[in-house]
């Protein structure tokens, strides 16, 4: 059976949106840039990670990683698929996302649809940061 392993965003600025999405979500950050990876940037002839066509963000404890992709073409329309989050504060959270950069969308009854820089929409809702009594 498979499993999930990855979750792909294309965007116009890989390492920008990277960045968002690690510092929105508890637990993510930018995988480093060992020597491997930094002599395969230079390879393709790029000299900052800036640039980097592919940016990978890795969880902490499990559970899918994020990859961030360069694609030519912008963003059209609505996601067809899109990420859920909880938050035991959803307001405070909400300026908390606002503040490292997305925007809302709209604000319903249970839920805040908001969108990251790059305009991919997500929701959040209230609920527990760690549904399994997870600590960290």
């Amino acid at each position: 059976m498979a499993r999930l392993h990855d979750i792909v965003f294309d965007c116009a600025r890989p390492a920008a949106t990277a960045r968002f999405w690690a510092a929105a979500l508890d637990g993510y950050a930018v995988a480093p840039y060992d020597d491997a990876e930094l002599a395969r940037l230079r390879a393709l002839g790029i000299t900052n990670a800036e640039d980097d066509p592919t940016v990978l963000v890795e969880p902490a404890g499990g559970g899918p990683r994020l990859w961030f992709q360069l694609v030519p073409e912008a963003k059209r329309v609505k996601n067809r698929v899109h990420v859920d989050l909880l938050a035991a504060d959803p307001e405070a959270e909400t300026e908390r996302l606002t503040a490292l950069g997305a925007t809302v969308r709209a604000r319903h009854a249970d839920n805040v649809v908001l969108a990251d820089p790059e305009g991919n929409e997500f929701c959040l809702s209230p609920g527990a940061e760690h549904p399994r009594g997870e600590d960290g």
